[in-house]
């Protein structure tokens, strides 16, 4: 048995199950991995044109929480930078995909890709910038190199 140090997904289905989860508040907690949160975002962001991601997800991210029993806090959470800067690697992501991929291979190529490792925003953000209290209350401009576009 090979090790992947992800879980990838197993079909489209999967992956629309939890970002419509999420949408709903009605994902089970433990779903809501690392890699629940990217392909969450990346459907979000590639399927879902009438989801301003932008203007929503720290809304929709947070109010999830709740109805599972979490909390956003200071230290707890919705985290608004980590967020922001997985939406940039995302979308850098996406635009060197074809937009008729399978829904499955873009987020599972994204999982193996440096831009789906946890560690990923460290490369442009200090630690102690990126644990802040306040980047994780909103959004802020790295401190080490710029977020890609795409």
């Amino acid at each position: 048995m090979t090790y992947l140090p992800y879980r990838p997904f197993a079909d489209d289905a999967a992956i629309r199950r939890i970002g419509e989860g999420l949408l709903a508040r009605t994902l089970p907690r433990a779903d809501w991995t690392h890699e629940g949160h990217l392909a969450a975002t990346l459907w979000l962001i590639r399927d879902r044109p009438d989801v301003d991601v932008d203007a929503r997800i720290a809304e929709i991210i947070s109010r999830y929480n709740e109805s599972v029993g979490g909390v956003n806090d200071d230290t707890q959470g919705y985290h608004d930078t980590i967020t922001h800067a997985f939406i940039a690697g995302i979308r850098l992501h996406l635009s060197a995909r074809a937009p008729d991929e399978a829904l499955v291979d873009a987020v599972n190529t994204l999982l193996a890709s440096p831009m789906g490792k946890r560690e990923w925003p460290l490369g442009f953000y200090s630690r102690e910038l990126l644990f802040s209290v306040p980047a994780r209350r909103g959004f802020l401009s790295p401190d080490l190199a710029p977020l890609p576009s795409g």
